[in-house]
Parts: structure tokens; C-alpha cells; sequence
């Protein structure tokens, strides 16, 4: 019988899976060997040549059988990959899974739950319940009110904060952010009907304390302020305790955008960096940085879950009131959206198999990789260091940039970078510092197997490419 026609979870669909996995395994290590490094080479148009030459016809006349179709698909996506697992791939807050994370994604796509309504998802929603609880219980140490949802991510997690603002204190909100805050405030204030966010200027990355006071006092309320854990250009933590105290004497929503930062939670040497952070209405953490999953592993927490009862919906077919009356719990009040996967199963089970210990230790890796990294920048007299790390984001250039007029430095920075990327030998990053515009490279170490011979190797490939790169506008 063709695989290609079997349902996964079946006995016979179990047995073709068997197979299908070490296709499709061999195919990713045979794309990963064709790329050798941590991107495809030369850059958007030879790469997206080149998939078409693997893949001239996606829907042919007649199928090409399953195997033949995952080794041809699955070998150009991994050649042609930008691999978070390589140690030279350093650019975004975009981690590499963990193995017994992607295996439980595997049981999640076979089984295939939807978490909408308890009949379609009766052990899997009772997962979801417990790490809920579980990630609830670590923003919210001892407090039983506290609740969490699953979401995609950040972007989703913001909006549903701002909706929740919203609904407590009606349409005229005003959202107030720091100028670093990430663009997804902007984009779910829009998405909502509220105003523009009003942006506080920064120092040092951090929302300036003075200014923040000086606009709750200025803008007219009711007042929804959104305090970041870490940047997503310099990993900067916002004093979270004192934007607490602000907002609680204005009566504003509080939400911390802890996408980044949250993965603190697990360090026992670091977690102090998020203190305020129970003081929060709700906080949005992402455990595919810090937590290593495969994407999507977002998480919205909420001080209360009473702050949950704008997203409650009957639908007849999902959520009878009768069916709730008769013990089976509401799931589509869970979300903003309808049919979802079943995100909690691989972190449960990347939970209960490295345990908190095992994801500080993967946590604080990274960060010490980040101080070690920040350590050979200034001992390089070629390089620059922005500033010390908070968490594990780095950001530097060529002293020789600096002694160009910024805009020409700035095109030098960009061309390194570009110039890595096409060579497939380097994934860097760039960021711009408001304060005197200047671009930055960006080193974001969310790889807990990287070490100081990578980190050299990085620091490398700058000093190399930097005298051979022409500068073009940035």
C-alpha cells in the first residue's frame, strides 16, 4: 500500500511512519552536508535558484510517492537552511529545538488534537492545563489565582495583553511603551482600535524612569504600559519593579513583554534580574528562545484568571453550556483562536525531562557565553563593545567604522554582515542604537553548545571581512 495514503496514527500509518522518519532524517543530514556551514551560500537569488532546480513542479500530475518526495522537499529546505543549531548562526532570538522537544512535536502532529473543544483533545487539554498551571506558578510564585494560555508567540501574547487592557478599561486606552519596545505593540494597539502606543525614550537600552512618569502625568488615561524583558536589539531589561510602582499609582494595566528576558525564571543566578515581575497583570514569555522548542511556544500569564472572562465563547458545537454543566471543560474560552495544536505537549516533556535544574543550566550556558563573548570583543583592539550583556545578546563593531561620519560606518557594518551571509559563512545580526543612530553588529547566543572556539572563530570572520568590504548604503 502507497504511505503517502495512510493516516499516521493508524497501525499501518504507524509502521510507514517508521520509515518515513529515517527518509526524512537522512534527508536533513544529507541537506545539512550539502550546505557545510550555518547558511546556504550566496544570498536570496542563487538559494531560491536553487530550490526551484530541486523542486521544479510542486503539484505534479502523478505523485512522486512519499519517499521520493520528502528526500527531494526535505534536502532542499536543510541545505538551504539557516541552522540555529550551528554555533556560527548567532542573529535572532531564534534557538535551534531540542531533540526530545521535536520528537514530542512528532506525537503532537500524529495525533493531531485540536485544542478547541474537550472531545477532540481529552488527555492533551489536560496537559495544556498543567503547564499552564506550571508556567503560571513560576511568574506567579504562591499565588493560586494566577493562570496562563498558550499562544504562537510574543506577537500573539501582546495582543491578547492589550485586548485584556482593553476590556478592563475601556476603548480610549492609551498604551505607553519604551521607544525599544517590540513592533508587535504597535501592530495589536492598531489591530485593536487604540490609539498609536506613546513611546519613552530610553538609556541604555531601559525605559527611562523620569520619562514614563512624566508621560502617565502628561497623556491622558486610562493607561495601559507595556515594560519590556529584554530588547530585541539589546536584550536590555526594563526596571520592571519600578515601572510596577508608576503604573500602580496611575491605575494602569501593567504588561511585560518577557518574550526574551522570562527565560531568566529558570536561573537560579539570574532570575533576580526579573524581580517585580509578579507585580505584573500579565506577562508574556516565548519558550522557543529560552526553553529551546520547536516553533510555535508562546505563553501569555495572567495575574488573574478572572482577567480571562472577555475571551470566553459559546459555540454550541464546541462548548454546550450543557456539555460544561456536565464536567467537560471549556477550551475555545483558552484562546483567540479556534483550532490550535497541541504546543503544551513538548513542553511538558521537555519539562519533566530536563527538569528546572537541567533548563538553568542551558540557560545560564548561554548567558555566560554572552559575558565571555562581551570579554574577547574588548580585548580586541579592532572591535568595539557596545555594552556589558544583560542576558545573552551582544552587540559590537570595527573600530574602523567608528572613525568614518556614521553614515558611512553604518554601510560598512551592513556590508560585513551582508558579506558573511553570501559566503555562508556567518549569521549576524544588526541593530541601530537610537541615541547616535550608529548600526551595530548582533551576536544573540541561544545555542547552549556553543563555545569560546566558535566565539573566536565569529570575532574571526569580522576582523577578516571588514578590510575587503566595500561600504553600500545601509
Amino acid at each position: 500500500m502507497n504511505a503517502g495514503r495512510l493516516l499516521a496514527a493508524t497501525p499501518l500509518g504507524l509502521g510507514a511512519l517508521r520509515g518515513l522518519l529515517a527518509t526524512v532524517l537522512r534527508a536533513i543530514g544529507d541537506g545539512r552536508d550539502a550546505r557545510q556551514g550555518p547558511i546556504a551560500r550566496g544570498g536570496p537569488a542563487e538559494v531560491a535558484e536553487e530550490v526551484r532546480r530541486r523542486i521544479p513542479l510542486v503539484l505534479p500530475l502523478e505523485g512522486a510517492g512519499p519517499e521520493r518526495a520528502l528526500t527531494t522537499i526535505v534536502e532542499a529546505v536543510a541545505a538551504g537552511a539557516a541552522d540555529p543549531s550551528n554555533p556560527l548562526c548567532a542573529a535572532h532570538l531564534h534557538g535551534a529545538p531540542l531533540a526530545v522537544a521535536a520528537a514530542a512535536d512528532l506525537a503532537a502532529s500524529v495525533l493531531n488534537p485540536s485544542l478547541d473543544s474537550w472531545d477532540q483533545a481529552p488527555a492533551a487539554g489536560e496537559v495544556e492545563r498543567l503547564v499552564t498551571a506550571t508556567v503560571a506558578g513560576l511568574v506567579y510564585p504562591g499565588r493560586e489565582e494566577a493562570d496562563a494560555l498558550v499562544t504562537t508567540g510574543a506577537t500573539e501574547s501582546n495582543l491578547v495583553a492589550l485586548l485584556l487592557a482593553r476590556e478592563r478599561l475601556g476603548p480610549r486606552l492609551r498604551v505607553i511603551c519604551s521607544a525599544d519596545a517590540h513592533h508587535s505593540v504597535g501592530r495589536a494597539a492598531w489591530m485593536l482600535g487604540l490609539a498609536p502606543p506613546v513611546g519613552v525614550r530610553t538609556a541604555g537600552g531601559r525605559i527611562d524612569l523620569g520619562a514614563l512618569a512624566q508621560t502617565l502625568a502628561i497623556v491622558p488615561g486610562p493607561h495601559c504600559v507595556v515594560a519590556t524583558a529584554g530588547t530585541t536589539d539589546r536584550g536590555a531589561i526594563d526596571p520592571i519593579g519600578e515601572v510596577a510602582g508608576l503604573a500602580a499609582r496611575r491605575g494602569a494595566y501593567l504588561h511585560v513583554d518577557a518574550a526574551y528576558g522570562g527565560g531568566l525564571l529558570f536561573s537560579h543566578r539570574r532570575a533576580r534580574l526579573l524581580d517585580g515581575l509578579p507585580r505584573a497583570d500579565s506577562v508574556a514569555l516565548d519558550l522557543h528562545k529560552f526553553g529551546w522548542q520547536p516553533l510555535p511556544a508562546g505563553l501569555l500569564a495572567v495575574r488573574d484568571t478572572a482577567s480571562l472572562a472577555p475571551l470566553s465563547l459559546v459555540a454550541d458545537y464546541l462548548n454546550a453550556p450543557d456539555d460544561q454543566e456536565s464536567g467537560m471543560p471549556d477550551l475555545l474560552g483558552r484562546s483567540i483562536r479556534t483550532s490550535r495544536r497541541p504546543d503544551a505537549l513538548k513542553m511538558a516533556v521537555t519539562f519533566q525531562a530536563l527538569g528546572w535544574s537541567g533548563l538553568a543550566r542551558l540557560t545560564d550556558r548561554c548567558c555566560d557565553a554572552a559575558a565571555s563573548l562581551a570579554h574577547m570583543i574588548a580585548e580586541r583592539p579592532a572591535l568595539r563593545l557596545l555594552t556589558r550583556p544583560e542576558i545573552s545578546t551582544v552587540l559590537f563593531r570595527p573600530v574602523a567604522a567608528d572613525a568614518m561620519p556614521v553614515p558611512e560606518g553604518n554601510a560598512l557594518v551592513a556590508g560585513i554582515r551582508r558579506s558573511l551571509l553570501a559566503d555562508g559563512k556567518a549569521v549576524l545580526g544588526r541593530a541601530r542604537t537610537a541615541e547616535d543612530d550608529r548600526l551595530w553588529l548582533k551576536i544573540t547566543l541561544l545555542n547552549p553548545d556553543v563555545t569560546p572556539a566558535h566565539l573566536d572563530r565569529l570575532l574571526d570572520l569580522v576582523e577578516i571581512a571588514t578590510p575587503r568590504t566595500v561600504p553600500a548604503a545601509a
